[in-house]
């Protein structure tokens, strides 16, 4: 699954604000619209990781509408947000993934942590643990 949202842009009194409609708490802003689009991921990735926190479904993206954009979570969260999907799915929780992959809760908590920088081996692993795998798809930039 692809986890993009549409966000919605706008200028204001001299700098670009983006506002992600399907998400609750996902905005942020930029001198340019350039600068907004870079700082829109780590906004994107920030209110989504208190729905995890909240242990809330996720949000669900709303169809991309005119003059709106969608922005896509970076690889390393796209695997995260797999995971804690597929935990939920399963009715699995925290504790029982980590007796599965025989590990501290705490690594599991940082797995999950969209601004930790698990390594994809461990997000391997602990796909493997809940029946999933990750796949891998090189596109243009365009796209």
């Amino acid at each position: 699954m692809q986890y993009a949202y549409p966000a919605v842009l706008k200028r204001e009194n001299g700098s670009v604000s983006i506002v992600f409609p399907d998400v609750r708490g996902a905005h942020t802003f930029g001198g340019s619209r350039a600068e907004a689009l870079r700082h829109a991921v780590d906004a994107l990735e920030t209110a989504l990781s208190l729905y995890i926190d909240e242990r809330k479904p996720l949000p669900k993206p709303g169809r991309l509408k005119r003059g709106q954009v969608m922005v896509r979570v970076s690889p390393l969260g796209q695997a995260k947000l797999g995971l804690y999907e597929a935990m939920r799915a399963q009715g699995i929780g925290r504790a029982a993934l980590a007796r599965r992959l025989d590990c501290h809760l705490a690594q599991i908590d940082r797995l999950l942590d969209l601004c930790h920088a698990s390594k994809l081996e461990q997000l391997e692993r602990a796909l493997a643990a809940v029946g999933k795998r990750i796949t891998l798809a090189i596109a243009d930039a365009a796209d």
